[in-house]
């Protein structure tokens, strides 16, 4: 099978195309010819930081995680799947799992799940790691109906699919978001757009909330951005977090009673706990999207699989709206 591999880690790492056998099936796996390829934040920081971080696989590497494609085969003791079967997943790309930058992948069944009907394989490649964090994020916070809901970047990978998840459980969502092609997009999906760079959080929230804070607050964007998280949220609020690797004063959380939920959601990849969850999302999920309740976002650019370095530079540009997708 062809595969681009990375010899070496680096901010100036280049993808290689290389050939190897395929991957043999194992039982409780299913082998998956792979058409298409999301990149997201996680895998352009495995390739620009190697082994500084603690779950980037070895050299040479086949990174992305995402990924949709038809199963070519199945292993033992595999139930509900069979060849031919459409699926998408998150199974691969850090630590021992071969990742999805190759024309074959061996995926763990309890990753993955038949893909939406109703997506193209670019489409439903989009989905798997943005949707199980969102899904994640609202349950945690205890999303639903009557909550008033901010969500930090819904113009992005897992904001504009938190955004579409709240509004089906019922809340009245709000987005943060700047330019205006972005800001359109966040009014698409329901939400209430607000502009960041031209309203202060202390506006937007007695615009919103009458000044009492948002019940739930889902940051997407994290980092020093969980300042701003924790002042628009409301007293004994919850604030959703995907990016949460700084040191931060906890004393704002503190004095509001605010409930702090770190999303990591690859725990289940690297340490094998719990890995049906996700393929429980995954197929949560497809029915959303096949019911017109979530539809994925996908960045205007396209990308082949010789154009792979492309795609990743094009996400860490910040010029991206939405997923960028490697078709294979």
């Amino acid at each position: 099978m062809k595969k681009m591999i990375l010899n070496d880690y680096g901010p100036d790492a280049i993808f290689t195309p290389t050939e190897i056998e395929r991957p043999a099936v194992k039982p409780g796996h299913v082998l998956v010819r792979v058409k298409a390829t999301s990149v997201n934040t996680v895998d352009t920081m495995i390739r620009d930081m190697g082994k500084d971080l603690p779950l980037s696989p070895d050299l040479p590497a086949i990174l992305s995680m995402d990924f949709a494609g038809i199963v070519e085969e199945v292993g033992a003791d595999v139930k509900g799947f069979a060849v031919g079967d459409e699926v998408y997943g998150c199974a691969g790309g850090l630590a021992d799992l071969q990742g999805a930058l190759a024309e074959f992948m061996l995926a763990d069944v309890r990753l993955i799940a038949h893909k939406p009907k109703s997506l193209s394989m670019r489409e439903a490649a989009a989905l798997p790691l943005v949707g199980i964090t969102a899904w994640e994020g609202l349950k945690r916070a205890g999303a639903g109906k009557g909550h008033k809901v901010l969500v930090h970047g819904g113009a992005g990978g897992v904001g504009h699919i938190a955004v579409q998840l709240a509004q089906h459980l019922g809340a009245d969502v709000w987005s943060t978001g700047t330019g205006d092609a972005k800001l359109s997009a966040i009014k698409t999906f329901g939400a209430a757009p607000i502009d960041y760079a031209a309203e202060t959080v202390e506006a937007y929230v007695a615009a919103h909330t009458g000044g009492a804070g948002f019940d739930v607050v889902f940051d997407s964007v994290g980092g020093e951005n969980m300042t701003n998280s924790f002042a628009a949220a409301a007293l004994n609020a919850h604030v959703v977090t995907t990016v949460a690797l700084l040191e931060l004063d906890l004393s704002p959380a503190h004095f509001k009673g605010l409930s702090l939920h770190v999303v990591f959601m690859l725990l289940p990849m690297l340490h094998d706990v719990g890995r049906e969850t996700h393929g429980g999302i995954l197929s949560g999920l497809a029915k959303l999207v096949d019911a017109g309740s979530v539809t994925p976002l996908l960045d205007e650019k396209t990308f082949s699989f010789a154009e792979v370095g492309d795609a990743y530079a094009r996400l860490k540009s910040g010029q991206a709206m939405g997923k960028v997708v490697v078709e294979i």
